[in-house]
């Protein structure tokens, strides 16, 4: 299926958010949204991916 993830076009085969982390290399502490709603991360594995879907992932950066 076709997604939009941080603003680019991604062919997935994930169902699932937590299967689409996986299948794109996201590992370690991230938040996620979808369609603009945030998902928090005891739902990502019962959350369905859909055609069309606008997924966000954004992992917290180190730094001073």
């Amino acid at each position: 299926m076709k997604i939009v993830l941080n603003g680019e076009s991604r062919e997935v085969r994930a169902e699932t958010l937590s299967d689409l982390l996986q299948e794109v290399g996201f590992s370690g502490r991230v938040a996620t949204a979808v369609n603009e709603d945030f998902v928090p991360s005891s739902l990502r594995m019962s959350h369905k991916i859909k055609d069309g879907d606008r997924v966000e992932v954004v992992a917290p950066m180190q730094g001073g």
